[in-house]
């Protein structure tokens, strides 16, 4: 019985490749020129309102959020 070659192995584990593949386009989307701004601004999501208060309506009794 032969040896297989590089590229038989390789095909015999393409399910390792696939997935190694997918982690290297979502390596690169995340870090494609241009998107600093947009994950920065996703990251400041939780500390928006610690200035002041998001808005003097819930005094009033009327919540903008979903739970009350």
């Amino acid at each position: 019985m032969t040896e297989p070659t590089l590229l038989e192995q390789i095909w015999a584990n393409r399910t390792l490749v696939w997935m190694f593949t997918a982690f290297v386009i979502a390596v690169l989307f995340a870090f494609r020129p241009g998107s600093r701004k947009t994950h920065r601004d996703s990251a400041d999501i939780p500390f928006r309102h610690d200035d002041k208060p998001a808005s003097d309506d819930e005094a009033d009794g009327h919540h903008k959020e979903a739970r009350s």
